[in-house]
């Protein structure tokens, strides 16, 4: 059994030694937002802000985030630039399938908290999550907004 800070909630998560973050924040805490991608760390579909930093989750062991505070997608707007990055996403109506854009949120928001005003540059090295509908330009227009 773990306790995990989870959006604010100390939670208790039940759950084997090892097993990735993302399972037990879907599976064992019914926090579905954050989705499934590619289960290595490569996509980002699963990123979570781990005491602030864009953090796969899929392969991050929940016994890691014992003395940690974790956001998820579900709680983002509750932090002022992760407001501010969810209104910058549907002004520009960044999402097409939308199944990445949690974990573009996620990272979105750890950037700009991190580098209130970035140039391109930091907005192309930050934003490494996938996009199979490929949209990259109006992702790093949303940021940009949410930036201004």
């Amino acid at each position: 059994m773990y306790d995990v800070d989870v959006n604010g909630k100390v939670l208790k998560a039940d759950a084997e030694p090892g097993t990735p973050l993302l399972w037990v924040l879907r599976d064992t805490l019914g926090m579905i937002g954050t989705k499934y991608g590619c289960g290595i760390a490569q996509c980002g579909a699963c990123t979570v802000l781990i005491d602030g930093q864009a953090t796969r989750s899929c392969q991050f062991p929940i016994e890691a985030v014992e003395q940690s505070k974790i956001t998820t997608i579900e709680a983002i707007t509750e932090d002022e630039v992760g407001r501010k990055v969810v209104e910058a996403w549907v002004a520009a109506q960044v999402p097409q399938c939308g199944y990445c854009q949690s974990g573009q949120v996620m990272a979105a928001t750890a950037l700009l908290k991190e580098t209130p005003k970035p140039t391109d540059a930091d907005i192309s090295d930050a934003m490494s999550n996938l996009c199979r509908c490929g949209t990259y330009n109006a992702i790093a227009a949303a940021v940009r907004q949410a930036a201004a």
